[in-house]
Parts: C-alpha cells; sequence; structure tokens
C-alpha cells in the first residue's frame, strides 16, 4: 500500500506538473498539454506502430491524435476506424474523452461526426470511416491509406484484420497504429514477430500524473503481485500457467466470431451459485455461463454473465439469459444452498425449466474431461470473454480454489456434450 507522505507529495507534484503542461502547449498534442516521448510515433520505415501497455497509460490519446495529426499533415485522406464493436469505436474511438473529436478539437482542426454513415468529416475534406470487428466483411471493399485499430487482442474474428490489411493500399506509405492491453493471442505474437511492426510498451504508471492518487493505490492494494496486475497495470503478456489445465492458445484456435454459429439444437444457462454474498472481496462469485450444441455435436460458449451478485440480482441475470438465448434448460448446482437455488430462480420465473446437479467429485476430476473436449476441438467459444478465459488458464486444481466461472462452464459443456451432468464418462 502507498503510504500516506507519498500521497500528499504526490497530489502537490501532480498538480505543479499539471500547471508546467498548461504553460507549455505541445504541437503534437494541440492544446491539451504535452505528449509523453513514447506516445510520438517511432521514426524509420515501419508499417505497424503496436502500442501494448497498461490501463490509463493514454493510448487512445495516442491512436487519435496520430490520426488527426496524420489528417491534419494532409498525410491521410481515407481513414479507417476499427474497434472491438461498433459501441465501442463510437464511445471510446470517437466520442470518448480521448476520441477522434476530442483530438480534432484539441489539434484546431474541424471534425464533424455523422454516425449513421459511420464516418466523420474533417475540415480539409478527409474522412474517417469506423468498422467493428465484429462485421470483417465490411472491411472487404475500402481501401484506406491510415487506420487506427483499437484493443486488436480482444477482437473476435481475426478476419477483421486480414480484411484492413488488405484495404490499406493507398498512399505512399500506408500505416497501421494498433492499442491494445496486451493477451498472449495469435494475432498479437504474430505481430511482434513481423519486422515491419514497431512495437511500443508501458505501464500505467508512465501515466501517473494524469490519473487519481487514489486509483494507483486501490489498484496497488487490490491487484499488486497477480497476474492480473502484470497484464493490466504493467502491460506485460502473461503467459500460460504450468499445471492449468487451459491453454491459451487451444482456446484461440477454436474461437469463432458469434456471426458464424451454426445452427443450435439445444442451449442452456449453467450457474453455479456463490456461498454467500461480499460486495468488497470480490472474491467470489456466481458463475453463470451461457453454451449451445450443434447438430454434429460441438458446444459453443455463447455468454458469460458471471458477477458478485446477490441472490435476487443472480437469479434476474440467469432468467435473463435463458429468455435472450432462448434457451432450453437452467443447469444450476445446488451443493450450495439445496432448494433454495431453485427456490430463488423460480421466484423470477415460476415455470423455469431447471436440471439440478450435485457434484460429488472433486472439481478437477470434473473439469479434466471437458478440458480434454477443447483440446479435440468439441468446444469453441463465440466472442472473447475476458473473466471466463482468464480463470480458465489461471486456476490450478491443486490449489484448493473454487473457480465459479469455471465450474459453470463445466456444468454447461457436461451436459451438452456429456451423459449425466455429474461428471459421468461417455459423449452423447
Amino acid at each position: 500500500m502507498i503510504g500516506e507522505t507519498f500521497l500528499e507529495e504526490w497530489v502537490v507534484n501532480v498538480a505543479a506538473r499539471r500547471l508546467e503542461v498548461l504553460r507549455r502547449p505541445d504541437p503534437w498534442m494541440g492544446t491539451g498539454g504535452a505528449a509523453r516521448p513514447e506516445q510520438r510515433p517511432p521514426a524509420g520505415d515501419w508499417r505497424t506502430w503496436l502500442v501494448m501497455s497498461g490501463r490509463g497509460w493514454g493510448k487512445t490519446a495516442t491512436g487519435t491524435q496520430w490520426v488527426r495529426w496524420n489528417v491534419q499533415q494532409g498525410a491521410a485522406r481515407r481513414v479507417a476506424l476499427v474497434g472491438s464493436t461498433a459501441a465501442d469505436v463510437r464511445d471510446v474511438m470517437v466520442e470518448g474523452p480521448s476520441g477522434l473529436l476530442r483530438a480534432c478539437e484539441m489539434g484546431g482542426i474541424a471534425a464533424r461526426y455523422e454516425p449513421s454513415r459511420r464516418r466523420v468529416l474533417f475540415g480539409n475534406g478527409a474522412v474517417a470511416y469506423t468498422y467493428s470487428a465484429e462485421e470483417p466483411d465490411r472491411l472487404r471493399g475500402p481501401q484506406h491509406d491510415l487506420a487506427y485499430s483499437d484493443e486488436l487482442a480482444a477482437w473476435q474474428d481475426p478476419d477483421a484484420w486480414d480484411q484492413l490489411q488488405f484495404g490499406l493500399r493507398l498512399g505512399e506509405n500506408p500505416r497501421v497504429c494498433v492499442t491494445t492491453t496486451p493477451r498472449p493471442a495469435p494475432l498479437i505474437r504474430a505481430l511482434l514477430a513481423d519486422p515491419g511492426t514497431v512495437v511500443t510498451r508501458g505501464s500505467t504508471f508512465d501515466n501517473r500524473d494524469n490519473l487519481a492518487p487514489a486509483f494507483i493505490e486501490q489498484v496497488l492494494k487490490r491487484y499488486e503481485g497477480s497476474r492480473l496486475y502484470a497484464q493490466e497495470v504493467l502491460g506485460e503478456i502473461v503467459e500460460d500457467l504450468e499445471g492449468a489445465l487451459w491453454r491459451r492458445e487451444t482456446i484461440e484456435r477454436g474461437r469463432i466470431g458469434p456471426e458464424a454459429l451454426p445452427e443450435l439444437t439445444r442451449i442452456v444457462v449453467a450457474v453455479d451459485p456463490q456461498a454467500g454474498y461480499d460486495p468488497e472481496s470480490g472474491a467470489a462469485e456466481t458463475g453463470i455461463v451461457v453454451a449451445g450444441r450443434d447438430r454434429q455435436r460441438k458446444a459453443y460458449v455463447l455468454a458469460d454473465r458471471s458477477g458478485n451478485l446477490r441472490p435476487a440480482e443472480w437469479a434476474a441475470a440467469v432468467v435473463a439469459a435463458y429468455r435472450e438465448f432462448g434457451a432450453d434448460r437452467v443447469v444450476i448446482e445446488v451443493n450450495q444452498g439445496g432448494a433454495m437455488a431453485a427456490h430463488t430462480l423460480r421466484s423470477v420465473e415460476p415455470y423455469l425449466p431447471i436440471q439440478e446437479v450435485r457434484a460429488t467429485r472433486g472439481k478437477a476430476v470434473r473439469a479434466e474431461p471437458v478440458s480434454a473436449l477443447y483440446e479435440q476441438g468439441r468446444v469453441a467459444h463465440a466472442g472473447v470473454f475476458d473473466g471466463l478465459e482468464r480463470q480458465m488458464t489461471e486456476w490450478l486444481p491443486e490449489s484448493g480454489e473454487s473457480p465459479d466461472r469455471v465450474d459453470a462452464l463445466v456444468y454447461a459443456v457436461q451436459a451438452l456434450l456429456m451423459e449425466g451432468g455429474n461428471g459421468g464418462i461417455g459423449w452423447v
């Protein structure tokens, strides 16, 4: 935990530094202050500028200011803005506090956003078109001379990156800036190995002068020393943990976009209720995982709605998922609470079809067959589920910890592909 004296001095110093920044405006950032050296584009001949850093580093501001600068200097006329989802592009990359509209305001260039036409018009005639990585086909025809891609490691369909590259063919030196929190995804590994990629790395603390001291203290207190801290704060790629039942490579190999889902013949919502509600710790959660099965007996994870929820809250979340996905039934583990778990659900939806599961074998024994199904390519993720996937690749069976999201996943896959539902042997 950060000492009180350090925090007091920090608050005073932050105010002094911000005042100093205002007195020396940076041409790169416009009237909004000064860019750190690592936020400026690298020199030399490169195709891709990959910025991998922790939360709050200033990735979005770096990407949008880079776009604004190139447009303002006449180096870009047709720009592609690509994010994980359409909402991310709109709310973060365009209209967000560090978005493109704010960057243009700071840089003194007119810009108008036309969401219905998926584009931003600049005062000098240049245009930036917005795309969602969930719809890679929209990138098949258009051509661009510049691109900015945000949170590439979380893109659900790698084809979106391929289509963007095919369209990046205008001008003398078409380039792309990629900003992302690091994850060991195959696409990120490929970029790191590409000689045409220049990499900028950083941590949350590089931008500490612009972050609330209370935020820094909370992050240190709660996450320091964890794998999540290394990835989300220090900006490091966290490799697979020896002894874990799942590898990220296996999950990535089977990942598809939601639009590629085949017809599903059965859908279940699996629930692992938490033993007690503790809003402070955040350690125990109710695992809620939605999965379906196709005609070829392959399972697909559709959603992860897990959270640290009160009984009434998780029951409402389960029923909402049941209705949203048109599920056939709810599979719930009843070791904790027994009949009360089903009663809680039926207090929200009286006629909810429920299959109760009582765990009679150890967690590792139940999870290992499901892990094997992943290795065989019989389970795929239709999207990116960070919380679930992090727990899958970090949970060690010998740790004694109770993996709520993984438990729900195991119950869902067992109900879809395995006889019984308590870890019985034999595929169905």
